[in-house]
């Protein structure tokens, strides 16, 4: 019988977000937090559930590196819209346009996760699927919004667990969760299946 049979695996998040940690808080206290430093950029002809998916399994394989005895998180989140990929606006300005773009709008969101267990090299996945109706915004509220609550690190310009719930009229998905980046329906589930004790 090997030590790692004996010892309970850590729980790593490969992440350095501070939404997802809150929400993965919600399921554990204890866990380490592994900046992935994953490569982002989209490949050709890319479709959005697919490039959540491909970042996901990347940002765990990457946070992975010196775990034998880990259960290690990746996610990651792709906004579409109209077949476009919205991508974190970075700037006020990008953040406005974004908004202005969704306007009277769907927006689809795909939220993939990975768990990578490093006692057998397993990879569990699952992508989420959320569909959110913005209300038709005007540019004075637009502008309030983002001022009050600087968005530009959120695909699609918004902050669902703050004000951003405000903007929509609304939404549609299985898990709510996973509309703030980290699906914990289905993390429980890989967690109880991997042998974590929830609740």
């Amino acid at each position: 019988m090997s030590p790692n049979d004996l010892t309970p695996p850590r729980l790593v998040l490969g992440s350095t977000s501070r939404y997802r940690a809150e929400l993965l808080r919600r399921l554990a206290a204890d866990f380490e937090q592994s900046a992935p430093g994953t490569d982002e950029t989209p490949l050709p002809g890319e479709l959005p559930a697919p490039r959540a998916l491909r970042l996901a399994i990347a940002k765990a394989d990457a946070a992975s590196n010196g775990w034998f005895n880990a259960l290690v998180i990746g996610s990651d989140q792709v906004a579409e819209l109209d077949g476009r990929i919205l991508d974190k606006p970075g700037t006020t300005e990008c953040a406005r346009a974004q908004l202005a773009a969704s306007s009277g709008r769907d927006v689809s969101f795909h939220t993939a996760l990975c768990l990578l267990d490093t006692r057998d090299g397993r990879r569990h996945t699952h992508v989420d699927h959320t569909r959110v109706r913005f209300r038709e915004l005007t540019a004075t509220e637009i502008a309030r919004y983002v001022e009050r609550e600087q968005p530009l690190d959120c695909a699609g310009s918004f902050k669902c667990e703050g004000l951003g719930i405000s903007l929509f009229e609304s939404i549609d998905n299985r898990d709510p969760s996973a509309l703030i980046g980290l699906p914990l329906i289905a993390l429980a589930s890989m967690l109880r299946a991997a042998g974590v004790a929830l609740p």
